[in-house]
């Protein structure tokens, strides 16, 4: 399944818009992105820019048995997976977010936690997340504390604009994430 390209004027309309959490009770992982971008807006699903490496990562690091499309988010769901964000409005890049906004988010993400009790939240975005909990030096991997109930990791943002990070390196990453929580959960 694949998505119809948006239009310039559908991108442009989408801004400041919000797509639906992929979310349930009890999940094992809850990935949170900083926020959507227009892509994703103007096609309503997680993670739908073309460039962006999310889902081709899921599958590489073996969380999906293949590679699924934006439009099968849902699936992801009954694997005991799911998707919320830092901030729910849609921007073209996340560097548009105010410090404020990223507060604001992680006060929300922490609400949702306490509803859904994921086993785990892993946020997608050092920088997001160290501004969203006030921790500046906190690093990529699991954190000293909590959230909620929920171990809390953090991990490289899949975007394509983040060029720290090449596809083999993300899949790594989030294969030892996998692994470490799977361990803990069997």
């Amino acid at each position: 399944m694949s998505l119809a390209k948006p239009t310039k004027a559908q991108l442009l309309a989408a801004t400041d818009k919000t797509i639906a959490d992929v979310i349930a009770p009890h999940l094992r992982v809850l990935f949170c992105g900083i926020n959507p971008g227009l892509y994703s807006g103007a096609t309503g699903h997680h993670f739908a820019r073309p460039g962006n490496r999310f889902w081709p990562t899921l599958y590489a690091a073996g969380f999906t048995d293949r590679l699924l499309s934006p439009v099968e988010e849902r699936l992801l769901l009954d694997r005991g997976y799911g998707i919320t964000n830092l901030v729910a409005r849609t921007t073209a890049r996340a560097d548009e977010l105010t410090p404020e906004e990223l507060l604001a988010g992680g006060a929300t993400l922490v609400a949702k936690v306490q509803e859904y009790q994921p086993r785990v939240v892993a946020i997608l975005g050092v920088s997001a997340y160290r501004t969203a909990f006030a921790q500046p030096k906190a690093k990529l991997g699991e954190q000293p504390g909590t959230l909620g109930a929920a171990r809390l990791w953090v991990l490289p943002n899949p975007s394509g604009l983040n060029a720290h990070y090449r596809p083999s390196d993300l899949a790594r990453v989030f294969c030892e994430f996998r692994l470490a929580v799977e361990d803990e959960q069997a």
